[in-house]
């Protein structure tokens, strides 16, 4: 479990350095230059794997990193930062699906949790004021959700059903690789037809998000994910909320309201006990 926080606390800061230090750059050019640096940073580390095995990888990883990248990236061209953050809360409730129609079982007690999860997210970051979000940012959260959710399962899935053990460490290229492939087309016309130029301060948070939050987070993200519960797994899905109302409040100065940032926090705090009471899901 604390790889999952440590990633939560490494993509913290990703909603506020997009919506406020990378404004103007075209998000498909964003996200696939992030993949691009992820990739090489995995690079020296990947190893040859069967190629049933890879082409599986390359296949979670389109979706998991590329199409996932791609609609998270286009959504703050329609949302602020805070209301992208809001409609992620649904990631949970994705998460437990996606496992028990994998499983072919249900588990209300993983569905409780993340039910309470959903509901302390939104409780920290509902103003009861939002700017009237388009439907378009909207859905494209939702994909983009969904893609991350069941690119985890999938992963899970995946290490699990092999015959000799995968390391992540020396697989994860793979996903990048694909993932960077289902990006590619949509960067290039980007990078073609709008020609963008960001400045040093623009590179440097994005030399930021393609090695700490694209490159470590995820690669943490998927290890973790392997070592938990998907009750476990659900739940902290919403956990870099309150850790990013943390961040807005102490680095960006954002204004964030502490009695609903302890509040939600509690409610998430909470949501892990059920499943962690359990011995598996």
């Amino acid at each position: 479990m604390w790889l999952l926080i440590a990633a939560s606390f490494l993509f913290s800061f990703s909603f506020g350095l997009i919506g406020n230090r990378l404004a103007g750059l075209p998000p498909a050019w964003l996200a696939a230059a992030r993949l691009t640096v992820a990739a090489a940073v995995f690079l020296p580390f990947a190893r040859r794997v069967p190629f049933r095995t890879g082409a599986a990888l390359f296949a979670v990883g389109m979706v998991q990193f590329g199409l996932m990248s791609l609609t998270y990236m286009a959504s703050f061209r329609f949302l602020a930062s805070h209301e992208v953050a809001l409609f992620t809360v649904m990631t949970p409730l994705y998460v437990t699906v996606l496992h028990d129609l994998h499983r072919r079982a249900f588990h209300p007690v993983n569905l409780l949790a993340a039910s309470l999860a959903v509901a302390g997210a939104a409780l920290i970051l509902w103003r009861g004021r939002l700017s009237g979000a388009p439907l378009t940012g909207f859905l494209l959260v939702q994909a983009s959700n969904l893609c991350f959710a069941a690119g985890q399962i999938a992963y899970r899935a995946l290490t699990s059903a092999a015959r000799a053990p995968l390391s992540d460490r020396q697989v994860f290229f793979w996903l990048y690789l694909g993932g960077l492939t289902a990006l590619l087309p949509f960067g290039l016309r980007d990078a073609l037809l709008l020609a963008p130029r960001p400045t040093l301060t623009q590179l440097a948070v994005l030399l930021y998000l393609g090695v700490a939050v694209s490159g470590l987070s995820y690669f943490l993200w998927n290890a973790g994910a392997r070592r938990v519960s998907s009750g476990v797994l659900a739940v902290m899905n919403n956990i870099k909320i309150p850790l990013g109302m943390l961040v807005s409040l102490t680095c960006f100065g954002e204004p964030v309201q502490h009695a609903s940032l302890l509040a939600g926090g509690t409610l998430i705090l909470a949501a892990l006990l059920p499943p962690l009471l359990r011995r598996k899901a």
